[in-house]
Formats: C-alpha cells, sequence, structure tokens
C-alpha cells in the first residue's frame, strides 16, 4: 500500500498566523496571539481548543489574574488572542460572556522624563543611535514606527514624516522637528555613498 500524498493540514499556531496577516495586524500582535494561544493549550495540557470553550477561557484569564497576578492590559491582551482564535481560525466564536476573575488596573503612573533629562540622555548618544532617539522623541513615533522608516516617508519640504502602517493598520503624518532635517539628509548621503561603493 503506498503512502498518503495528501498534505497533511498546516499546525493550529500556523493557522492563526493566515487571518492575523490577511487583516494586517502587525508583527508585534502575531507574536503575542501565537504565544498567548500556546500558553492557554499548555495551560490545559495540551487539549486541543476546538475540544474547550467558555469554561476553560474563564479558568485560563482567572489563572492569569489570581495566580500569575498580571496587570489588567496583559489579562484584556490574552482575552484578545483567544477570542481571535475561536471567531477567526476555528470559526467557533464563543457564545457566552467570559466571567473570569479580572485583573486590577495598574494604578502606577508611566515615568515620564523631563526636558532636561532628555537632553542628557541624548548628549550622551552618537551616531545613527543619537539621531533615532532624537526623531522619536521629537516626532512622537514609536520605537518600531522609526525604526520601519523608509527615505520615502520624509518630505523635508513639507517638514513631514508618513508613518505608515502606524497602530490600529492605519497611515498618519506626523511632523518632521526642523532641527532634524540636516542631520537627516546627511546620514542619507552617507547611506547612499556606502550603497553605491
Amino acid at each position: 500500500m503506498l503512502p498518503s500524498t495528501e498534505p497533511r493540514p498546516p499546525k493550529l499556531l500556523d493557522q492563526v498566523r493566515d487571518p492575523i496577516r490577511v487583516k494586517h495586524y502587525s508583527y508585534r500582535t502575531e507574536e503575542s496571539y501565537v504565544a498567548w494561544i500556546r500558553r492557554y493549550i499548555l495551560f490545559h495540557n495540551k487539549r486541543h481548543p476546538k475540544d474547550m470553550g467558555c469554561p476553560e477561557v474563564t479558568a485560563f484569564l482567572t489563572h492569569l489574574a489570581v495566580t500569575e497576578n498580571v496587570a489588567a492590559s496583559t489579562q484584556n491582551q490574552a482575552l484578545s488572542a483567544l477570542l481571535f482564535l475561536y471567531r477567526y481560525v476555528l470559526q467557533q466564536p464563543l457564545e457566552s460572556s467570559i466571567n473570569a476573575v479580572r485583573a486590577k488596573q495598574s494604578q502606577h503612573l508611566p515615568t515620564v522624563l523631563t526636558p532636561t533629562e532628555v537632553r542628557e540622555i541624548i548628549q550622551h548618544l552618537s551616531g545613527v543611535y543619537k539621531l533615532v532617539i532624537q526623531l522619536l522623541y521629537g516626532s512622537g513615533m514609536r520605537l518600531n514606527e522609526g525604526l520601519s522608516l523608509r527615505v520615502k516617508d520624509l518630505d523635508f519640504a513639507q517638514h513631514q514624516i508618513v508613518v505608515r502602517d502606524a497602530k490600529g493598520n492605519k497611515n498618519r503624518v506626523t511632523m518632521l522637528p526642523t532641527s532634524l532635517s540636516e542631520p537627516l539628509q546627511n546620514h542619507l548621503q552617507r547611506t547612499r555613498k556606502l550603497h553605491q561603493s
């Protein structure tokens, strides 16, 4: 008897990646969702999610809040990943509500540096690192947005930056600080020469 030539169905976590990419979610969201789904499966002793439902999701989210003491935003992210799994991958949306113990909202205020502190940090940097930090600070971009910039995104004449595929998969325009126009253009010239050589 010849072995079956039928292709094996993709693994569940690979099946998760496909609809995430179709919906143009960010790479970080993809990695986060896959990690949460993996943890959910391991928490329930490697049972397949299609054989589980609201009670198991509730138990997992309650475990995160009570035992692991995660922040509310972390628990919400885990819930979003599992809702995505059941709705878009398994095609069996969770019918009843999830009544998990809710994680406490963080009362911690974020640390915000003063302009003087920011200047002191920037003074200790040099080269591309300094330019990136100045760009992030001066334009309000997120780290990944700054690292993903392309030459076509910079409009020196209008002093604008087009941030592509920002949060929510939308493009937006932010300001290009005037003080960074010359250092950025110098950097681009050096990069072009390096590329040509």
